[in-house]
């Protein structure tokens, strides 16, 4: 990896372009999905870049693989998978308020009817450790019930709109292929 002023570069090494896609994707070159090794090495590269710097992912692959035709689509490719993955997140995180607004309204119901449930076996006993057991626990339960929707609506989306931004930035990101004559490093 390098830095400079401009840009954040990954650099990358591979034998053959096509190494760097999942064979057992049945789609046409352009549209295949990077390798699994292939992303997390990308992703886990760009997490570390300055968040305000653009990336460059420089690609050294053999003379003869950096002329073909593979390599004059590099760029559009890694673009189409990271905007794919980012608009991917867009649905995860969409499904997640969904759930988490489900969640929130099942615990209040929850939380309620502990409530009620609560002044209810309340007026059943008398004074004592065994009344405030049960009214206190069913007051526990009722805000038990609301800790996922509370967790996903504090905490859980952030990863995921981070992760989205990063892919952005990676979609963004200029691609140049570089034969091993000219291999920096």
């Amino acid at each position: 990896m390098r830095y400079s002023v401009s840009r954040a570069s990954i650099e990358i090494r591979a034998e053959k372009i096509m190494q760097l896609f999942d064979t057992l994707d049945p789609l046409p070159y352009p549209q295949k999905d990077l390798a699994e090794t292939t992303e997390n090495f990308i992703v886990g590269w760009a997490r570390e870049l300055p968040r305000a710097q653009p990336i460059e992912i420089v690609v050294h692959v053999p003379a003869a693989e950096a002329t073909g035709p593979a390599a004059q689509q590099l760029g559009n490719a890694f673009a189409t998978y990271f905007r794919y993955r980012a608009d991917r997140l867009d649905l995860d995180l969409s499904e997640l308020f969904r759930i988490g607004r489900w969640s929130l309204l099942i615990g209040m119901a929850v939380l309620a009817l502990c409530m009620i449930l609560g002044r209810f076996v309340g007026g059943l006993f008398e004074e004592g450790y065994f009344r405030q057991f049960f009214k206190e626990g069913l007051i526990i339960l009722g805000w038990v019930a609301n800790w996922r929707p509370i967790e996903i609506f504090l905490y859980e989306w952030w990863p995921l709109v981070r992760r989205q931004k990063l892919y952005r930035r990676l979609s963004a990101a200029s691609v140049e292929v570089r034969s091993d004559a000219n291999r920096v490093g």
